[in-house]
């Protein structure tokens, strides 16, 4: 399956201002570390709005285990969604099925 790229999806995650984390001010957008090498990056919609501490702590940190790590970044992009809906940044597609 090709991997999902939006400019606009990661225009509308860097348009949180505050970590979905901890809430400081100021976000980067971070990328699932899961699914990625040789330069690539996972999906654009498996992306949060954390601050540079939190993004630092989930990529290198070495007080979580990876494991720690990967449900820490879960969280994240599951409250990143939710935000995004919840300013109506984002508006789900018609569901099929």
């Amino acid at each position: 399956m090709k991997t999902y790229r939006s400019k606009k999806w990661l225009a509308a995650v860097g348009q949180i201002e505050q970590c979905v984390l901890c809430g400081r001010w100021g976000t980067q957008v971070a990328h699932m570390n899961e699914g990625k090498g040789m330069g690539m990056k996972t999906d654009d919609c498996a992306t949060a709005a954390i601050c540079q501490e939190c993004h630092h702590e989930i990529d290198n940190g070495s007080h979580l285990s990876r494991e720690e790590r990967r449900c820490l970044m879960n969280r994240a992009i599951v409250l990143t969604v939710i935000k995004l809906a919840r300013c109506g940044l984002i508006t789900p597609a018609t569901i099929k099925g």
